[in-house]
């Protein structure tokens, strides 16, 4: 955690419990663990936003392939004109 060990993180809060006092130390803990918590929740959404972002990026740079359908529209098209050839009176 930080770099710290065992026995600085109790000398910070030995120096901690003398300068602050025991009544304010666990208010002050409380409000240091709601600011993290905040702070992680801020942190979260951020990163949701920029990968939904880099996601919908991703999605716009794919390209649905051109000529697909055409085929097949072409080919009921042309049904249709030969229907509409083979029902017209010949002369």
């Amino acid at each position: 955690m930080f770099g710290l060990g065992a026995g600085e993180l109790l000398i910070i809060f030995v120096f901690a419990l003398i300068f602050i006092g025991p009544k304010k130390l666990p208010e002050l803990a409380r409000s240091l663990g709601k600011g993290i918590r905040e702070f992680q929740n801020a942190k979260d959404e951020l990163m949701d936003q920029v990968n939904q972002q880099e996601l919908d990026d991703a999605l716009d740079k794919i390209e649905t392939p051109t000529g697909v359908n055409e085929p097949v529209e072409a080919k009921q098209e042309s049904k249709k004109e030969e229907e509409v050839a083979s029902e017209a009176p010949k002369e």
